[in-house]
Formats: structure tokens, C-alpha cells, sequence
């Protein structure tokens, strides 16, 4: 039974760890591309002639990756429970040496 449980956790934990690199994939390539997008957009056009549509790929493409990452981190995206337990026990152990 021990054995199927930690099987089980470790399944979850390959999960959420593919969801993760998913989702730095997914931002790799935003930026990449909406970068690539920028630079072509700057060097071709003046800066009188600049619209707002010319940026609408990265503006609709960044509310996907927004939605993206609420699907991964969930609601608590920056700071989670797990962060603030890591970055409390950082602190604790500084505090040690100091």
C-alpha cells in the first residue's frame, strides 16, 4: 500500500512539473517572438507612424500566457504557500549565521 502511495505522489509530481516547463516554454517563445516582432516593428516604422494594432499579438497572445499561467500556478501565483515556507526557512537559517 506504501508503495502505491508514493507511486501516486510521484505521478502528481511529474504532472505538475511538466505543467511547469509548459508553461516557461510557452513564456520562452512569447518573448522570443514578440521581441523578434518589436525589433522589426521599431526598425521599419517611425515612431509618428507607430499604431496600437501593430501590437496586438502580443497584447491577445500575453492575456493566453495570463490564463496560462493561472491554469499552472493557480491563484496564488507569485507568492505561494510554498514559497513563503522556503523563503521563512532562508531567513531563519541567514539569521543563524549572522
Amino acid at each position: 500500500m506504501k508503495d502505491y502511495i508514493q507511486e501516486d505522489k510521484l505521478i502528481k509530481a511529474q504532472k505538475r512539473v511538466d505543467k511547469i516547463k509548459g508553461f516557461y516554454s510557452h513564456l520562452i517563445v512569447y518573448l522570443a517572438v514578440n521581441f523578434a516582432l518589436g525589433f522589426i516593428v521599431i526598425k521599419n516604422v517611425s515612431f509618428n507612424e507607430l499604431e496600437l494594432p501593430m501590437f496586438s499579438t502580443a497584447f491577445f497572445w500575453g492575456i493566453g500566457l495570463a490564463f496560462h499561467a493561472y491554469g499552472v500556478f493557480g491563484k496564488h501565483l507569485l507568492f505561494s504557500k510554498e514559497w513563503e515556507a522556503k523563503k521563512l526557512k532562508e531567513l531563519m537559517d541567514k539569521d543563524k549565521f549572522e
